[in-house]
């Protein structure tokens, strides 16, 4: 009876503290099937600029494992940011045995004068991964063109703070955000000066979160909450001596 009782106990605790993992990490979901293909060149400098804004993929830490999300993925850039592992399979002459995790930082455009079997591989409502050719790379080889694969949402793993960097001009403020850790998909900031309180950002395109308040000469903050909920605050991220064109760094998810 007490063995019973002991184990009744221990499941509950089990299922509770499943609980809070799924409220900390989110719930990402099972395994689903698509398609992937490649673009941007050996070195990926193809893959630069993109949809989302982040610019120079090298120099905002992505590197080359990222992706083109087809219009049923992308969510209007809505899915920016967001982290995908992914790997090739049911092709044996094509499929290499590795996995990839990948974020998405680019959208991949339809081709309605194409058919979806024959071309028109990020047609709605298909799911397709176009990702840089490095990455592709490591999860089918190069002649395959293109390959069945199986994805899933997973959490985003990324060094340092989150990073803001100020473009725009005065009353015109537009924020990249970038460099996000957990659920990595962006969906709604907050920036508050030093002479003000919290005022809600409005999604310019891509990653790119725009204010028209005068902030200059005032310490900057931010809060930041993606698309599982979760919101993070960084306080005084940006001296009141900012400048346009800087990257300031924040706390982490």
């Amino acid at each position: 009876m007490a063995s019973t009782a002991t184990l009744s106990s221990l499941s509950l605790l089990l299922f509770l503290f499943s609980l809070c993992l799924q409220g900390t990490y989110g719930d990402y979901g099972g395994w689903e099937s698509a398609h992937a293909t490649f673009y941007g060149g050996g070195d990926a400098s193809g893959t630069m600029g993109g949809a989302c804004g982040y610019g120079n993929l090298y120099g905002q830490g992505y590197g080359t494992n990222t992706a083109a999300l087809s219009t049923a993925l992308f969510n209007n850039g809505l899915s920016c940011g967001s982290c995908y592992e992914m790997k090739c399979n049911d092709d044996p002459k094509w499929c290499l045995s590795a996995s990839i995790t990948v974020t998405a930082t680019n959208f991949c455009p339809p081709n309605l004068a194409l058919s979806n079997t024959n071309g028109g591989w990020c047609n709605p409502p298909l799911q397709h991964f176009d990702l840089a050719e490095p990455a592709f790379l490591q999860i089918a080889q190069y002649r395959a063109g293109i390959v069945p694969v199986s994805f899933r949402r997973v959490p985003c793993v990324k060094k340092g703070g989150i990073r803001f960097t100020v473009n725009g001009h005065s009353y015109f403020n537009l924020v990249l955000v970038t460099n996000v850790a957990g659920s990595g998909d962006v969906r709604a900031v907050s920036i508050k000066g030093s002479n003000t309180g919290w005022q809600p950002m409005s999604r310019n395109w891509g990653q790119n979160w725009q204010s028209n308040s005068y902030l200059n000469g005032q310490t900057l903050s931010f809060q930041v909450t993606t698309s599982d909920g979760q919101t993070v605050t960084s306080l005084n991220v940006a001296p009141s001596g900012w400048q346009f064109g800087q990257t300031y760094e924040g706390n982490q998810f």
